[in-house]
C-alpha cells in the first residue's frame, strides 16, 4: 500500500462519513505502513485513534480492500511529535484559539422555544418552575439543573427559553448554550491545534454553560474528563450549569461515577410522558398560532381530541402533524376534517399506532384492580366489576382500532351499547374523580410503553 492508494481511499471516505466527520476524524490520520494485514496509522493523539477504531474503523478496512489491499486489521500510533498545523492570519488582538474555537459560538436558539409557548400541565410543571428559577439569573440554588426525558417531551425547549430568558434579563452574563456533541468537537479541535489552554479558559469564562443531551459523552473518556474539570472550575466559580439527557444520571450507561455524582448533587428533575390533557392543550395552542397564518382554514370539532389521542409519545411529531394539516388544508382549500385528517396524516398515525390488544387491556386492568379477569368479562353487575369492565372498554375505544361491536364481543358477547354507556360513563367521571383520572393515566403508560 502507497500513500497514493491512500490518498484515493480518503476521497471515498469523504462520500462515505461526510465531509464534517472526514475533517475532524480521518484527515489527521497519517499512513505510516502495512504489515501482513495490519494496517498502521499515526494519529495526534490517542483519544482520536480510539474514536476513529471505534466508529470508522470497519469503513476505512472496507475501502482500502476495496482498493485490492489485504487489510485484516487497523491500528493507530501516536505521533512522537504530532505536527501542528499552522495558526490562520491574525486580524485582530485574539490570540489564535479565536479563530479555531471561538468562531464557534454556541449553538442557536429557535426563536419559537420561550416560556411564554411552553405548555405547561402535571408531566411538566416541576421542569418548568426549575427552569423558570434559573432563569431569574438569581443566587445560585441548585447547581447544576438536570432536566432528563424522552424525545419530544420538552427538555430542548426549556433549555432554549431559559437561555432566550437570561439573554433578554441578564445581558451582560455570558451564557454559553450547546450541544455535549460541540463540546466534544471543540474539546478534539483544540487538541489537534494545540490549544488546550485556550479551549479551558473559554469554558471557565462563561457565566452560565447550557450542555444538551449529555449522554453523548458517555464511553468518551478524554472529552469526559475536561468535562469534569470544567464542571468542577464553573461549580467552584458559583456558576450555573444546566445540563439535558434522555435519561437519569445513574442510568447513563458507560459515564464516569464521579460525573454521575456530580450531575445528581443538583435538582434531578424527569419530564414525564404528556398525559392527554397536555397534549391537547398543547394543540390547542399551535391552533392558536396558526389562526393568523392560515385564516381561511377551518378546523372542525375532535379533530384535536383525535390527534392527542393517537400521537402520545413525541410532542414534535404531534405538532408537526398539526402543521401539516393546516397547510394541506390551506392548499386544497378544504376544512379539517376527520376524514382529512386520516388521510393527510396516514403514514404519521401509522408509525404512532399503539399495538395494543383488547385482551392486554383486559388483562391490565384487571391486574390493576386485583380481580380476576372472569369476573370482568363476565355478567356480574357489582360496582367491584362494572367499574374496571368500563375503564378497560374506555382504554379499548381510545387505544385500538377496535369497533364498538367488536369491543363488545370481547366482553362476554355485550350489545355495542352497553359499550358506549361505558364509555360516556368515564369521560364524564374522568373530570370529577381525581382518583379514577390518575388510574387511567397509569394504566395508560403501562400499555404504551
Amino acid at each position: 500500500m502507497t500513500n497514493e492508494t491512500w490518498g484515493r481511499v480518503r476521497q471515498e471516505l469523504i462520500k462515505a462519513v461526510g465531509k464534517n466527520n472526514y475533517t475532524t476524524w480521518i484527515e489527521p490520520l497519517e499512513f505510516r505502513d502495512l504489515s501482513d494485514g495490519v494496517v498502521t496509522f499515526t494519529v495526534p493523539t490517542s483519544f482520536i485513534g480510539n474514536y476513529v477504531s471505534q466508529n470508522f474503523g470497519d469503513q476505512i478496512k472496507f475501502q482500502l480492500n476495496m482498493t485490492g489491499t489485504e487489510v485484516k486489521r487497523i491500528a493507530f500510533q501516536v505521533a512522537a511529535n504530532s505536527p501542528r498545523r499552522p495558526a490562520p492570519a491574525q486580524h485582530s488582538e485574539k490570540p489564535a484559539m479565536a479563530e479555531t474555537q471561538h468562531d464557534l459560538p454556541g449553538a442557536p436558539l429557535d426563536a419559537r422555544y420561550t416560556f411564554d409557548s411552553f405548555v405547561v400541565g402535571k408531566p411538566n410543571e416541576l421542569a418548568h418552575a426549575a427552569s423558570k428559577r434559573v432563569a431569574e439569573g438569581g443566587p445560585v440554588t441548585f447547581n447544576p439543573l438536570f432536566l432528563y426525558g424522552g424525545v419530544g417531551l420538552g427538555k430542548t425547549h426549556l433549555m432554549h427559553a431559559i437561555a432566550h430568558e437570561l439573554q433578554a434579563q441578564k445581558p451582560a452574563l455570558n451564557v454559553l448554550y450547546l450541544s455535549a456533541e460541540q463540546f466534544m468537537y471543540r474539546f478534539i479541535q483544540a487538541l489537534r491545534v494545540n490549544k488546550m489552554m485556550d479551549f479551558k479558559e473559554l469554558f471557565r469564562s462563561v457565566d452560565v454553560l447550557m450542555v444538551d443531551d449529555v449522554q453523548f459523552i458517555a464511553g468518551k473518556d478524554s472529552t469526559q474528563e475536561e468535562f469534569f474539570h470544567t464542571f468542577n472550575a464553573l461549580v467552584s466559580a458559583n456558576k450555573q450549569i444546566i445540563i439535558s439527557a434522555d435519561r437519569a444520571p445513574g442510568e447513563i450507561k458507560d459515564l464516569e461515577d464521579r460525573i454521575r455524582s456530580r450531575l445528581q448533587c443538583g435538582l434531578v428533575v424527569d419530564l414525564h410522558p404528556t398525559d392527554y390533557e397536555l397534549r391537547l392543550g398543547i394543540l390547542q395552542s399551535k391552533v392558536e398560532q396558526y389562526r393568523g397564518q392560515y385564516p381561511n382554514v377551518e378546523l372542525r370539532d375532535g379533530v384535536l381530541e383525535f390527534l392527542a389521542h393517537r400521537i402520545s409519545k413525541n410532542v414534535r411529531v404531534l405538532e408537526g402533524a398539526l402543521t401539516r394539516l393546516f397547510a394541506f388544508a390551506s392548499l386544497v382549500g378544504k376544512p379539517v376534517t376527520m376524514e382529512l385528517t386520516q388521510d393527510c396524516l396516514a403514514d404519521i398515525l401509522r408509525d404512532s399506532d399503539r399495538k395494543v390488544s383488547v385482551e392486554e387491556i383486559q388483562r391490565k386492568v384487571s391486574e390493576h384492580f386485583n380481580i380476576r379477569l372472569s369476573d370482568m368479562i363476565g355478567p356480574k353487575r357489582v360496582r367491584n366489576f362494572a367499574r374496571p369492565r368500563q375503564i378497560a372498554m374506555y382504554l379499548c375505544k381510545q387505544l385500538t382500532s377496535r369497533s364498538l361491536p367488536e369491543i363488545g364481543r370481547r366482553f362476554g358477547g355485550r350489545d355495542h351499547t352497553t359499550v358506549m354507556h361505558g364509555v360516556r360513563k368515564i369521560e364524564e367521571l374522568i373530570t370529577t374523580d381525581g382518583q379514577l383520572a390518575d388510574d387511567l393515566e397509569l394504566l395508560r403508560r403501562a400499555l404504551e410503553g
